[in-house]
């Protein structure tokens, strides 16, 4: 890993991604939490001793596990800050209704917390 880190410092330094149809540069932490960052015309990617910065976002290296291109923001967050913020207080957006409703009942309501957090989602 040092060799192919220390390879990257001296013959890229910088590097621009593009990707065609990926929207998401996903980096994996050791840890399993995701973070995905957004692919535009490029993303400037710097490696700097032991630390990776893609767009405003810094990752240590020891801590990332794996990095690959998504269609979707894949970004992981605690149980409480997605129940806070997915199921308690849903936004209009379609797509985020559908992912609070835990449950498939339809509703997005207490249910769900209860589902999510007996199957350990």
């Amino acid at each position: 890993m040092k060799k192919i880190i220390l390879l990257l410092t001296l013959l890229v330094g910088r590097l621009a991604v593009q990707a065609d149809d990926y929207a998401y540069l996903t980096f994996e932490m050791t840890d399993g939490a995701k973070v995905s960052v957004p692919v535009e015309e490029s993303l400037p990617l710097t490696i700097n001793a032991t630390t990776l910065t893609a767009g405003s976002q810094t990752f240590s290296l020891s801590k990332l596990s794996k990095m690959y291109f998504s269609v979707s923001d894949e970004q992981t967050t605690s149980l409480y800050t997605f129940i806070i913020n997915t199921i308690m207080n849903p936004s209009s957006d379609e797509d985020d209704i559908k992912k609070a409703d835990i449950n498939g009942d339809g509703k997005v309501n207490v249910a769900d917390v209860v589902t999510l957090t007996n199957d350990g989602h």
